[in-house]
């Protein structure tokens, strides 16, 4: 009996906990593509700014960039980000201003090579042996220039 109601409040308290954060913290939000949603976290204000005035503004919203285009693995990156994110914010472990980690790095440069791919094919070389050609490194102020 004790365990049935140590249970019931674990699984109520869970529930409650997750409709606060998704209505009172607009988590619903983050299930689309509104730029809008990054900027919840105030940590994002600067980067969300930046972009308003970058060249990618007309053409590119943030999961354009920084999720992949498939269905799956655009969900599972906003999962595994919003964990992060939401663990980080919570307990107030994170960089600021915040620096892109290297999951998070790969994603973008995948999908700077997916939607520049007749440029990219064209000059894409090894520089040297183990060393690859980077767009975010080269280019890293293109989506947020400040």
């Amino acid at each position: 009996m004790v365990a049935a109601i140590a249970a019931a409040l674990t699984v109520g308290m869970a529930a409650g906990l997750g409709a606060y954060t998704f209505v009172y913290a607009k988590g619903y939000s983050y299930m689309g593509n509104d730029p809008q949603s990054c900027v919840n976290c105030h940590i994002m204000n600067e980067q969300y700014e930046a972009w308003t005035r970058s060249s990618h503004h007309a053409i590119a919203t943030c999961n354009d960039c920084h999720a992949p285009h498939d269905l799956v693995g655009k969900y599972r990156v906003k999962a595994t980000n919003g964990y992060h994110h939401s663990l980080a914010f919570t307990t107030g472990e994170f960089a600021d201003p915040i620096h892109i980690k290297p999951g998070n790095r790969a994603v973008t440069e995948a999908q700077c090579r997916h939607c520049h791919a007749d440029i990219v094919h064209g000059i894409d070389t090894t520089p040297k042996p183990g060393e690859a050609m980077s767009c975010v490194r080269c280019h890293a102020s293109v989506g947020h220039m400040h």
